[in-house]
């Protein structure tokens, strides 16, 4: 068996162009475009890089990108004045405070200060509480892409048997969020599950972010089974992701590549957080379930 190969970066760009076929109808009932503000404390490379391709493709939708990039030495006092701003800022729609800050500023303290309405990236605890008991609310942007593809690929989720490794609030708790509601029987594992490839050869999905190289191994799989990888790991051989790729396709019905898999759906729904606040914020009307 030679698995099928999920490619997350044409589905992401099919999910940016029918975002953008929305946002005329919104200028035309606000008066404005939805906006997406960006905040950078600090140089660090990588996140620059992703920054500004956020900006590129907020710009491309047609939305409005606001960027603050701030120096390292940036107060924490002076950062959460900037996010108060924003929050009363009507222009802007969704906030997004790029991690990681630096060490004297707590993460934390910054991110519950985004209002719930704009927190595009789905942090703030009201969010999570939010998902947790099913109620409406902003999701982390790459575990609602992980859901998106799976969708795309096996339709109805219902009664699928899913194992997430992973506990992070960013990735592995919202994941087994969006698979529980989706009526999936749902296995969160970490590293100190023990026999893991016990509960993975009873998995139709396997949903990957643990932060390790080439963690999970092709003969751990249920033949047939659809594997997401979240990971992108740098090696000396390159970036890899957490599922050892070339012996995973061997078993697998459906695997997402590392990169061109998971990454771009990242920001695609970003965008699709942002677009659906900005609806939610003008009190113009979004139909349920339009992207």
């Amino acid at each position: 068996m030679t698995a099928e190969i999920i490619d997350g970066k044409a589905f992401a760009a099919g999910l940016r162009a029918r975002i953008a076929e929305f946002v005329p109808g919104f200028r035309a009932a606000a008066g404005r475009a939805p906006g997406l503000a960006v905040v950078l404390v600090g140089e660090d490379a990588a996140s620059s890089v992703y920054v500004r391709n956020k900006g590129k493709m907020t710009r491309e939708a047609g939305m409005e990108s606001f960027e603050h990039k701030l120096p390292a030495e940036t107060s924490q006092d002076d950062l959460v004045a900037l996010v108060d701003r924003l929050n009363a800022d009507p222009a802007v729609d969704g906030i997004l405070v790029q991690l990681p800050l630096p060490r004297h500023i707590n993460e934390q303290v910054v991110l519950t200060r985004i209002s719930p309405d704009k927190d595009v990236d789905g942090f703030h605890p009201v969010n999570a509480g939010r998902l947790a008991t099913g109620l409406y609310g902003f999701v982390p942007c790459t575990p609602l892409g992980c859901v998106l593809l799976l969708e795309d690929r096996l339709g109805d989720l219902s009664g699928l048997d899913a194992v997430v490794i992973g506990r992070s609030n960013i990735v592995g708790k919202p994941m087994a969020a969006l698979l529980t509601a989706r009526n999936c029987t749902v296995t969160l594992a970490h590293s100190r599950t023990r026999n893991l490839p016990h509960y993975l050869h009873h998995a139709d999905i396997v949903v990957a972010a643990v932060g390790r190289p080439n963690f999970v191994q092709g003969d751990w799989l249920k033949p047939g089974a659809t594997v997401i990888d979240v990971g992108i790991n740098r090696t000396d051989e390159g970036l890899v992701g957490d599922v050892d790729f070339g012996s995973a396709a061997a078993v697998a019905g459906a695997i997402t590549p590392v990169p061109g898999g998971v990454g771009p759906m990242t920001i695609a729904v970003l965008l699709r957080n942002t677009l659906v606040a900005a609806h939610r914020n003008a009190g113009v009307p979004l139909e349920k379930g339009a992207i």
